[in-house]
């Protein structure tokens, strides 16, 4: 038996799902936000915050841009409806936007990467992604030693 959903318990406005280390694999030189092109049970899935943005890409396939990975949960009270957790989810972009991010992805070593899942003031799921390159091993280094800096400095 499914778990009694009580209203309270949906995210109307605010964040869903956060990539941590999309900020610590890549170098991230553009930020955009889109819209989702999402079923009706996963929205109400992520409603409840059940998503994961861990190992999520951006690829693209006939002039449109899909997220892929983006992991949203089954709906508890679903009913005959149901949806595959992993399906590629088309981004709503403006085609300005599509190209700019096309042509950098057939450059080599460029990624799009989903950085944050929320939902507008407006109620409608957003997804923030990142255009950027990977980082290498001393990149990364690189970014730990600026960190332990700042922290250090703030207990000062």
């Amino acid at each position: 038996m499914s778990k009694k959903v009580k209203k309270s318990d949906f995210i109307s406005t605010g964040q869903v799902a956060v990539n941590r280390r999309a900020t610590f694999d890549y170098a991230i030189e553009e930020n955009f936000v889109a819209g989702i092109e999402l079923k009706g049970t996963e929205v109400k899935s992520l409603r409840l915050g059940k998503a994961s943005l861990v190992d999520t890409y951006g690829s693209y396939d006939d002039g449109e841009i899909f997220i892929e990975n983006l992991k949203i949960e089954e709906y508890a009270n679903r009913g005959y409806e149901k949806h595959d957790a992993n399906r590629k989810k088309k981004l709503l972009l403006t085609r300005h936007e599509i190209n700019k991010i096309i042509g950098a992805m057939a450059k080599k070593g460029y990624s799009l990467v989903a950085k944050k899942l929320f939902f507008d003031a407006r109620g409608r799921a957003k997804l923030e992604v990142g255009l950027g390159k990977g980082k290498k091993l001393y990149d990364k280094r690189e970014s730990i030693k600026e960190r332990d800096i700042k922290r250090r400095l703030k207990e000062w």
